[in-house]
């Protein structure tokens, strides 16, 4: 019976002889047999049959041999493990349970490794990853090829999801509003500048971006409004507003002109510089971004004093530190200066109605608000010039004396941009553009016509050959584009330059927003005349108004500035002309005023 027990179980090696149990069959075979059949093994956790134990002392000594050899060979490979015990699966244990009390080491005989648990060795940079203090010399440190057969748990690469949460971008929504009413809202990140969101404004209402759009600060409650710097941030001057106020979306061609023509910024009565200086451009403009040289700004100025109705006329100065009036007549001592303004944490802004709501004694009034006042009046420094060109000249010199080589910066990197993108806009003529010639077919045979003033001359009659056409055809009853009641009469109320029927004083309130420089313009209907039209155009820091009107020749409607000398059959071929040509302006037409719906 028990013989027949044996052949049924290679593993119950009791009873066999030493040779048998050192032969390499037998131990592959040992080593391949899955352990869920202990019933061949003696030791404290399996006792076996007494009448087995009983006939067969002396080969359970050799099965003891065997497995205390087992267990040396396993403890040369974990001579760490006295710290980490052994649980009943023979894993290590990763740590106290949550709520257990931490049991110190006692000095115990050392756990028997059973031949039928499963023992898990860990790889070295996983055991040493789990528990430092298995870091030792016994454990080198050899790369492992396939970290992902050591934890099946887990991932072997990072996943976003496994990362922690970075810091979220602060965002917050800003509404800006346009010069029609309409409004939109925006979100805006806290590192986005002024120039960045009119970049943005720019692009969702499908306008060219020139690099002339401003985003306004408007105080209504205050009357109060200025362009913000392209590098100042949206959030931070938001959070310097009151309720009341709100962002307005505008042209402001402008924003960077002294820098084109500082002489007409700066007169020379008004500015004085502490070292000589040669009057040019370059010079004037260094002297203001050069942060050691001292230039002032000197004129008189109307001064509203602080908590009261009444303005004083008296003299100011302009530096560096700060502005200065002087008690005594025009007089720059030290001892006669007295502080009137800081412009470390003030900004400068235009007066809207400064004389209906401050009382003051010109229409050109600045003011120089500080950044801690919200809706308080009563901290306003407020300002008034005697004319427009003296206003310009002490705010854009403010503008100058606080920010310095950052309005230059702001000037110049889009003029670099366009500089980089135009071998890539302008468009390139191909060689049979070039190679066209004016002909002349009166004749039987054509003939190349050579002198320029008989080209254009004979071009000009090819034109009014086509009108008197045209007349024809229209007298017929044939539609044509040019018929005076279908097209010429109303495709100029498509174009942004024209205004409709405004006033002539808001006509004026929109040149002055949009920047006086010369050629600055608009159209639009005459309040006098139903059949004509107004030009209203920016000239020196001065606006003008001229009359375009309706004549006739050959039954054909033109329009003309100049009484019939010049015609043209639509105001669009006008406004075309003259960006071209002066002919009686003072000055071409260089920019239109133009509004836009957000």
């Amino acid at each position: 019976m028990w013989l027949e027990d044996r052949r049924k179980e290679p593993m119950a090696l009791a009873g066999g002889p030493d040779s048998f149990l050192h032969h390499p069959y037998c131990q592959d075979q040992a080593e391949q047999t899955p352990p869920h059949r202990p019933g061949g093994l003696a030791g404290p956790c399996f006792p076996a049959p007494p009448d087995r134990l009983a006939g067969h002392q002396e080969d359970d000594v050799d099965l003891e041999a065997l497995v205390n050899d087992m267990d040396a060979s396993l403890e040369s490979l974990c001579a760490a493990s006295e710290t980490a015990p052994l649980l009943h699966n023979g894993q290590h244990s990763r740590g106290p349970a949550p709520g257990a009390r931490v049991l110190q080491p006692q000095a115990a005989p050392r756990q028997r490794v059973q031949r039928s648990q499963p023992v898990r060795i860990l790889a070295v940079r996983r055991l040493q990853e789990e528990d430092p203090h298995l870091r030792t010399s016994s454990l080198p440190a050899i790369p492992n090829p396939f970290p992902e057969l050591c934890g099946p748990g887990s991932p072997p690469a990072l996943t976003p999801g496994s990362l922690p949460p970075g810091p979220a971008a602060a965002k917050q929504d800003v509404r800006v509003f346009s010069e029609d009413g309409t409004s939109k809202v925006v979100e805006v990140l806290a590192d986005m500048t002024a120039r960045d969101l009119c970049q943005l404004l720019a692009y969702r209402s499908h306008c060219v971006d020139d690099n002339s759009w401003a985003l306004v600060e408007h105080h209504p409650h205050l009357g109060l409004e200025r362009c913000l710097e392209d590098h100042e941030l949206v959030v931070q001057v938001e959070s310097t507003m009151a309720s009341e106020s709100k962002f307005l979306f505008r042209k402001n061609y402008a924003k960077y002109e002294f820098f084109k023509n500082p002489m007409n910024f700066f007169p020379e009565r008004m500015v004085a510089w502490c070292q000589q200086s040669n009057g040019s451009h370059t010079q004037l403009l260094q002297n203001f971004l050069n942060s050691s040289s001292c230039p002032e700004i000197q004129g008189f100025l109307h001064v509203k004093e602080l908590g009261r109705k009444s303005w004083k006329k008296l003299y100011v100065c302009l530096r560096r530190s700060g502005l200065y009036c002087s008690t005594k007549g025009a007089s720059k001592e030290p001892r006669h200066l007295q502080l009137l303004a800081d412009l470390e944490d003030s900004s400068i802004f235009f007066l809207i109605a400064g004389r209906k709501q401050y009382g003051a004694p010109t229409d050109y009034g600045f003011c120089i608000k500080p950044n801690r006042v919200r809706s308080e009046a009563k901290e306003l420094r407020l300002l008034c010039a005697e004319d427009e060109q003296s206003r310009t000249c002490w705010v854009t010199a403010c503008r100058l004396l606080k920010y310095g080589m950052l309005l230059y910066q702001n000037y110049r990197i889009p003029q670099q941009r366009k500089a980089m993108l135009s071998s890539f806009s302008t468009p390139v003529r191909s060689v049979s553009e070039n190679s066209l010639v004016a002909m002349d077919f009166s004749g039987q045979t054509g003939r190349v016509i050579e002198n320029p003033a008989e080209a254009q001359s004979a071009a000009l009659e090819e034109g009014h050959a086509w009108r008197k056409r045209s007349t024809r055809m229209n007298i017929l009853g044939s539609q044509s584009p040019l018929h005076p009641s279908a097209l010429s009469t109303v495709i100029h109320r498509t174009q942004h330059w024209f205004h409709g029927r405004i006033s002539r004083e808001e006509s004026h309130r929109i040149i002055k927003q949009q920047g006086l420089v010369d050629g600055l313009f608009l159209l639009r209907d005459s309040q006098s005349n139903p059949k004509a039209f107004v030009l209203t155009l920016c000239h020196h820091q001065k606006i003008k108004n001229f009359q375009i009107l309706p004549c006739e020749d050959d039954g054909q409607t033109f329009f003309s500035l100049d009484d019939g000398n010049t015609k043209f059959s639509d105001l669009i071929q006008l406004v075309d002309f003259y960006q071209l040509n002066k002919g009686v302006l003072p000055c071409r037409l260089k920019h239109h005023c133009i509004r836009v719906a957000l």
